[in-house]
């Protein structure tokens, strides 16, 4: 009996400090829980208060047609021209061009200085100069101006390539219809190599970019953009089946390639 007593106090004792071990051990984690409390739970009012700060903290970035017209807005060219008709009447015309290289080469359309006898440019920075035709291409109706002085602030518009676009890719069209200045109209590639009669029985053109952004008078000689900002066109037309000179869907453009080739321009 007394060696199994002895046997037991012999256990305890080695168990002793095992045990004083734990202890010591959960006291520590008690203490440190104590003096160093962790972060607090998160609530379902926390979580919902940090997603309404990061959405208010993101801001969107501009729409395609904001970053098209900024970047094409120094090149931009409102030509005034006065001249004669057929039947030798005074009469004006109002339409757009664009800057397309350091030389100041201006790409318009033909028909809006045909018969102009003056001709009068406005720039971007609202300078004003008249301008010469230097080269004429009734084939394309493609016109390119000269200004007699070409302001600082004047930048040549980026080209694109025409053959990039599809049908349904975005298209801009930046003009001054019925003289409202530098007006930005947004669609889409409606066609690919369209023929177009010009009016009065003048020439018919083909191979040109069909799109569903508004054209109107004022319009006529403006770039056609792509969604980077890129002049894929010179704006030539618009199909309307009556004698009225609006907008009825269908617009018309001369690829960049073929009317820049008027300024010597490269081909893609």
């Amino acid at each position: 009996m007394s060696r199994r007593l002895a046997r037991v106090r012999t256990r305890v004792r080695r168990g002793t400090p095992f045990i004083a071990g734990i202890l010591a051990a959960f006291i520590a984690i008690l203490l440190h829980g104590a003096f160093f409390p962790g972060p607090p739970q998160l609530t379902q009012a926390d979580v919902q208060d940090s997603v309404a700060q990061a959405l208010a903290s993101q801001t969107p970035g501009p729409a395609f047609s904001q970053r098209v017209y900024a970047d094409v807005e120094p090149s931009l060219v409102a030509i005034q021209s006065d001249g004669v008709d057929a039947q030798g009447k005074a009469e004006q015309s109002l339409g757009a061009g664009v800057v397309v290289d350091a030389a100041g080469d201006i790409l318009t359309a033909l028909h809006v200085v045909t018969g102009a006898t003056s001709i009068k440019l406005t720039f971007a920075d609202g300078s004003t100069s008249t301008a010469d035709v230097t080269v004429r291409q009734p084939a394309t109706d493609i016109a390119v101006l000269q200004a007699s002085q070409l302001p600082a602030t004047a930048i040549p518009a980026t080209l694109g390539n025409p053959n990039s676009v599809q049908v349904g890719s975005e298209a801009y069209v930046v003009g001054h219809p019925f003289g409202l200045i530098d007006s930005l109209s947004a669609g889409v590639v409606s066609g690919i190599g369209r023929s177009f009669q010009l009016p009065n029985g003048g020439l018919v053109l083909h191979g040109l970019i069909q799109v569903d952004a508004a054209i109107n008078p004022g319009n006529s000689g403006g770039p056609l953009l792509n969604r980077d900002g890129q002049v894929i066109g010179i704006v030539t037309g618009l199909v309307n089946p009556t004698n009225n000179d609006v907008f009825i869907g269908i617009g018309l453009a001369v690829p960049i390639d073929v009317a820049g080739g008027a300024a010597g321009l490269p081909q893609y």
